[in-house]
């Protein structure tokens, strides 16, 4: 798939190349965003460029990975110069119509409700032209920061998986949630039969 770019009023997500390499690297030197998610830590530049030159561009060129750079933009020219990093956003096919949403909010810009904008729009994406039908969000327990983000975008919390995530060598018990179609009034690729609707 070719990569999309998505707005909002306030975002523009796109694809990330050779020219946000450092601005990714800064960004994730943030103890946070290294102790939270399974990015290598300590980060050094060539993980950075690793990222945006090979890891995002063969996501979106093999169907397995649909990674958004969240940006403020400068102005009425959106040039990546201009463009400020707010974090990273990316969905990665885990099955058949089932994509797991990761995210890293850079460190200046918590607490203004960019990153559960970044994840609705995402999320509508995968649902109107990715034909995915669950998108599924994990995260380390104590993780308190993106759970406030997947409860504010709706995101149904299923309970805690013991040892699911292998962050850094060490097995972690993980939360999981998930948000599906008929949670944002929108259709399902496939049919969807509820357990509860079924007859015992």
């Amino acid at each position: 798939m070719d990569p999309v770019t998505l707005t909002t009023d306030r975002l523009l997500l796109r694809t990330v190349g050779p020219y946000d390499t450092d601005a990714v690297y800064r960004a994730v030197q943030d103890p946070d965003i290294q102790r939270w998610t399974t990015i290598p830590s300590p980060y050094l530049p060539e993980h950075a460029r690793s990222f945006t030159e090979q890891l995002v561009p063969d996501g979106w060129a093999d169907g397995t990975m649909f990674t958004f750079g969240v940006f403020l933009p400068e102005g009425e020219d959106l040039v990546p110069e201009g463009e400020d990093l707010v974090g990273m956003l990316g969905l990665t096919m885990r099955a058949l119509g089932v994509a797991e949403i990761g995210f890293w909010t850079a460190k200046e810009h918590r607490g203004k409700g960019y990153t559960s904008e970044a994840v609705l729009t995402a999320a509508r994406w995968s649902f109107t032209a990715a034909s995915i039908d669950r998108v599924e969000w994990r995260a380390e327990v104590g993780n308190t920061a993106s759970r406030a983000v997947a409860e504010r975008t709706g995101f149904t919390i299923e309970g805690t998986m013991r040892s699911a995530i292998n962050n850094k060598g060490v097995r972690r018990d993980c939360w999981v949630g998930s948000l599906l179609p008929s949670d944002l009034a929108l259709p399902s690729t496939a049919p969807y039969l509820p357990a509860r609707n079924q007859s015992a």
